[in-house]
């Protein structure tokens, strides 16, 4: 088995390291996670704090709060940790976000990797539940308005609403006295431990059929070219590891975020203006922004209230399509129900380009109108023609995305170009580039029944 593993073959592109970006930055949000956890107490009694940040000392805040600005302030190297964790899972949803795009632009979810796209897809989700739970555990103003969105959207469940929210915050909100002290149990143990079995069972599915890669010479269906574990990838793998620790280490000590001590305890009936969630939120916030404000009402009562849209029916719409887009490609695209393992050029399928990006682009689209109180604040433009013009990109952009994408696509494959470079000379040889160590490494593809 160590011979097999130190022999397996790795393909060479810079698109590759997505995933493996994904997955040291989780290395980075356990080794930090540990450090926040012992040091950490979450609670919402009131406490009255003492601390070298003059504005709030002798201030009752909550024993969550509390914590936050000892760790700022107080605990050795506690502030430096604390924003290198959130770096990091700022990093980590940005890397599986640019891997599963990478992932539908190629076809590399395509048969027999579907399980595998979906396993990805659920990665991303409860990343995303994660993250939310992460910083809404501190108890600042920007995490309490987060929060009580949260559970606005909660309630908006048709039928259930009001059980799932008393149910999660215990009680009505802001919840109960074992809501924070739940959230914690919930981001520190259980969620981190989903998404390391899931993180397994993905890294063990890529082992099992071995990796994609793209066309090339020596490169074929049945066969994986690049460089071998050891030594050619393990030692690049080793420095991308360390490189992606130092850079989190130094945005960590020298590029400030969330502030929590500017923000200041959270208060119900306290809010402000031009404060943005993690960006991963964004896209939440734009679609509850941007929805017509009116409810579903039948036989007097309230069917289906206006948070749905936004909170719960716009995302489910897109993880929905994520989650079935081999199939939706098999049936609106290729037809095709072969096994691959090489992967194609998005130029190569032009409709299933010009529909992913189109669809991007409608997700961005809502994802800018989250910001648009900053929009307001730096450039002054109002609320409402913003509300307008977002509204109405809502419905254009993706359609003028999908034309544009589609000819551009054809017109390269049809020229041969590369989009971003002048036509060159190719010079092509007829075996793989040598692996570090000076040898080609090729490897089989298992069969069927495992090979």
């Amino acid at each position: 088995p160590l011979k097999a593993a130190l022999r397996y073959v790795f393909p060479d592109h810079w698109s590759f390291l997505l995933g493996e970006l994904a997955l040291y930055a989780f290395t980075i949000l356990v080794l930090t996670g540990v450090f926040l956890a012992v040091t950490f107490q979450p609670g919402d009694a009131q406490v009255v704090w003492h601390g070298p940040y003059a504005p709030l000392d002798g201030t009752t805040v909550s024993t969550s709060y509390a914590s936050a600005l000892d760790l700022s302030f107080k605990v050795p190297g506690g502030l430096l940790i604390r924003q290198t964790h959130h770096w990091a899972a700022l990093m980590f949803v940005v890397a599986i976000t640019l891997h599963l795009l990478r992932i539908v632009y190629s076809g590399a979810f395509r048969k027999p990797r579907e399980i595998n796209h979906l396993v990805g897809v659920t990665l991303l989700t409860i990343a995303l539940i994660e993250g939310f739970a992460g910083y809404s555990l501190l108890d600042d103003l920007l995490s309490g308005m987060g929060i009580a969105i949260g559970y606005s959207a909660a309630l908006a469940i048709p039928g259930i609403g009001g059980a799932v929210g008393a149910l999660v915050w215990d009680g009505p909100f802001p919840g109960g006295d074992v809501f924070l002290p739940r959230l914690f149990a919930a981001h520190v143990f259980v969620i981190p431990a989903v998404l390391a079995l899931l993180i397994a069972a993905h890294l063990a599915m890529i082992i099992r059929r071995h990796h994609t890669q793209w066309p090339g010479p020596g490169r074929r269906e049945d066969n994986v070219v690049g460089s071998p574990t050891w030594p050619g990838y393990a030692l690049r793998s080793l420095g991308w590891f360390a490189a992606t620790a130092a850079v989190l280490l130094l945005l960590g000590g020298l590029v400030q975020i969330n502030p929590v001590w500017q923000w200041g305890p959270y208060e119900p009936w306290v809010g402000g203006n031009g404060a943005q969630p993690d960006w991963y939120l964004g896209w939440l916030i734009g679609a509850l922004r941007l929805m017509p404000g009116f409810d579903i009402h039948a036989f007097g009562r309230t069917l289906i209230p206006n948070p749905f849209f936004g909170g719960l029916l716009f995302p489910g719409i897109v993880f929905t399509v994520l989650a079935g887009f081999p199939w939706i490609d098999r049936a609106l695209f290729t037809r095709d129900r072969r096994e691959h393992h090489l992967l194609e050029r998005p130029r190569d399928r032009p409709r299933r380009t010009a529909f992913i990006t189109a669809f991007l682009v409608w997700v961005v689209t809502v994802f800018a109108f989250g910001s648009a109180d900053r929009i307001f604040l730096t450039l002054s433009i109002s609320y409402v023609v913003q509300l307008w013009i977002f509204r109405v990109l809502f419905f254009v952009a993706p359609v003028l995305a999908y034309v544009i994408t589609r000819r551009w696509c054809e017109t390269l494959r049809r020229s041969g170009e590369h989009p971003l470079r002048e036509p060159r000379a190719v010079v092509v040889r007829s075996a793989a580039a040598p692996d570090a160590a000076g040898e080609l490494a090729q490897a089989e593809r298992p069969g069927p029944t495992g090979g």
